[in-house]
């Protein structure tokens, strides 16, 4: 008999971000563009790994699926990503004391999100940034997730 998977060792400090999260994810224009939705994190496989779903409908984001692992030598969290628009992208990830960022480079363009949990783990409040040279960097949006319940 198979022995069932238990949670990821290297994962647990992750613990805060199961659940379901209102989203607004707002674009910098004149006036602002605002999009918002539901993100639903949970585990894979009894904790194998970290799913995050979006769970959008209507004036939101696109309907998204990552899976976010991490190689227990190094210590490097990876997040596989792909939506409904057919983007599908791997973005390094980094998850401290409550910070959160993500670093990708697409075909065009540099990517990276940082974010920050509040203290009572009810909020994450990050940026989108956008770079075409990796150096100078770009406002692209701002993100906020609200946990329900």
């Amino acid at each position: 008999m198979l022995e069932p998977i238990r949670l990821n060792p290297s994962l647990q400090n992750l613990f805060g971000f199961i659940g379901r999260w209102d989203a607004d994810l707002v674009f910098p224009a004149d006036p602002p563009g605002k999009l918002s939705g539901t993100v639903v994190f949970d585990w894979m496989d009894e904790g194998a790994f970290l799913v995050m779903r979006s769970e959008t409908e209507g004036n939101g984001p696109p309907k998204a699926v990552a899976v976010i692992g991490r190689d227990d030598a190094s210590g490097a969290y990876s997040m596989l990503y792909y939506d409904a628009r057919g983007v599908s992208r791997i973005y390094a990830m980094t998850y401290a004391d409550g910070a959160w960022s993500l670093y990708g480079k697409p075909k065009q363009f540099f990517q990276r999100f940082r974010g920050r949990i509040d203290e009572d783990g009810r909020r994450i409040r990050g940026r989108w940034e956008k770079s075409e040279d990796g150096q100078s960097w770009q406002h692209d949006s701002s993100l906020t997730y609200r946990k329900r319940g």
